[in-house]
């Protein structure tokens, strides 16, 4: 029997105008409307996806509006539906010189929050307020909970965000200033997952940044903004993996770009997981049954401690179609890179440290994504 769908999964009652785009279960194949708040399929309680990809018309970017909001055409909202800001996107691309050649790193740090959950958060929160939602949650290591509390804040809309008892203070103090509630978990952050899902079937709207597809257009803004940044594609992005929703949106964006003709072919995707919880680079290498010694093991990079991540086979599956791959980082390694960024000016938390030994052996063009603000930890 599958699992029940709350009364959060019932359309919306105040719904009132057309979304040019709907929400599409990836197992069976049905069409919800948009004004569907469940975060499951109501029939056979597969994951969301949307019925078409975010389609790029550079004649529609409207250069003189703020970050993501120049590419609100993308979204899939309708016009009366509220531009919910804090000022996130636009963030610098900054150049560094790495073994006589100049490579590039995306500070998504720099976000209103200090993390590129900004991007996705933004969108869905103009969702909620379009459809009048009142209270939302959502589960989180740390980043996307404070992101959430913070949009939250900024719509009007009452949050409640479950965290790993282990979660970093700062990131839990940053919740709180928001004014969300935040409710702690003992465990580990599969932990706090479980105790968001039991809110949503209970009637919770879950406005999840994992389970809400909508976010992944606010992160695909990330793909175009390198590339008009770049002034071309690279040939290759790094960034950490946890769940992968910021790869997912990225792949979007740069099949977007390709599509509409802005860049000859998308770039390839390597996605970074943390030693201890790397699931994912487990799969890849070793098939199905790496998945057997896979534990959601203590690292520093608890932003990419996700032993099981939703959309793991999207993932997989994007980063193969662009030719990248998947790598797993010791902490030793990470606590070294960290200090390594450091001393270049860069202050990033442990999750986004992942990257720089990636980064050192990956030749040719490339761009790496700083995920997170140092502060936070």
């Amino acid at each position: 029997m599958g699992r029940r769908i709350g009364r959060a999964g019932l359309p919306h009652a105040h719904f009132r105008t057309r979304f040019t785009m709907m929400f599409k279960c990836t197992n069976c194949g049905r069409t919800q409307p948009l004004s569907y708040t469940g975060y499951r399929c109501p029939t056979c309680t597969g994951l969301l996806g949307l019925n078409e990809p975010p389609a790029l018309d550079p004649a529609r970017v409207e250069a003189s509006a703020p970050g993501i909001w120049r590419y609100r055409h993308t979204f899939g909202l309708p016009a009366e539906a509220p531009t919910i800001t804090l000022g996130e996107g636009n963030t610098p691309l900054i150049p560094l010189e790495l073994d006589g050649r100049t490579v590039h790193l995306k500070h998504e740090g720099l976000n209103p929050t200090g993390a590129f959950k900004d991007r996705g958060m933004a969108v869905v929160f103009s969702w909620l307020r379009h459809l009048g939602i009142a209270e939302a949650i959502e589960d989180s290591s740390g980043n996307a909970g404070a992101s959430f509390a913070g949009y939250a804040a900024c719509a009007g809309v009452k949050a409640r965000v479950f965290v790993p008892a282990t979660a970093a203070g700062a990131k839990r103090k940053q919740i709180e200033a928001y004014g969300a509630e935040l409710v702690a978990i003992d465990g580990p952050r599969s932990k706090a997952a479980e105790a968001a899902l039991a809110a949503a079937d209970a009637g919770a709207v879950y406005a999840s940044h994992v389970f809400n597809p909508l976010g992944l257009l606010g992160n695909a803004t990330c793909a175009y903004e390198i590339v008009a940044q770049l002034g071309r594609a690279p040939e290759a992005v790094i960034l950490p993996v946890g769940h992968g929703t910021l790869l997912l949106g990225l792949s979007l964006g740069f099949q977007a770009l390709e599509k509409a003709g802005v860049i000859p072919a998308a770039p390839q995707l390597i996605g970074v997981q943390a030693m201890a919880c790397a699931p994912l680079w487990a799969v890849a290498k070793y098939g199905r049954q790496g998945l057997d010694w896979v534990t959601e093991g203590e690292t520093i990079a608890e932003g990419i401690r996700v032993v099981r991540p939703q959309r793991g086979d999207a993932v997989l599956a994007a980063i193969t179609s662009s030719g990248g791959g998947l790598y797993a980082i010791d902490d030793d390694r990470i606590r070294s890179s960290h200090a390594e960024l450091a001393r270049r000016g860069l202050l990033v938390e442990w999750t986004s440290a992942a990257i720089w030994p990636v980064l050192a052996e990956t030749p040719g063009d490339v761009v790496a994504v700083l995920t997170g603000h140092g502060l936070k930890t």
